[in-house]
């Protein structure tokens, strides 16, 4: 037996924002689809703040040969793969949370600078 739940417009309302602040939430954590993460590039201040490393650290894994990277105009790139590949072998002590922090900004910056185009 199916039941009704009546909802006045004031509580109905209410529920309809929550709802769109959960869809607003998920809409924000997904990577879009026709990109693959682990091709792009992210630079060295990205990497250093979302992954709560010092620019020193990030400087002695290039030094050492620890890390993979490019440079172009004089600022130094990583790519997305690079990155979870050091994660997961314990070469930077930093989380899974950080690492998602990284993406998550990362695609913000980039649909930001092309709406700005």
């Amino acid at each position: 037996m199916k039941e009704a739940i009546i909802l006045d417009s004031e509580s109905y309302k209410r529920l309809e924002e929550k709802i769109d602040k959960i869809f607003e939430y998920i809409k924000d954590k997904q990577v879009p689809e026709n990109i693959n993460i682990d091709e792009e590039w992210v630079d060295s201040y990205e990497v250093c703040t979302f992954l709560r490393i010092s620019e020193r650290t990030l400087q002695r894994l290039r030094t050492n040969g620890v890390i993979s990277y490019s440079i172009l105009s004089g600022k130094t790139y990583y790519t997305i793969a690079e990155i979870k590949r050091v994660l997961k072998e314990r070469l930077i002590k930093s989380g899974e949370e950080c690492l998602d922090d990284l993406i998550k900004n990362h695609c913000q910056y980039k649909q930001s600078r092309k709406s700005n185009k």
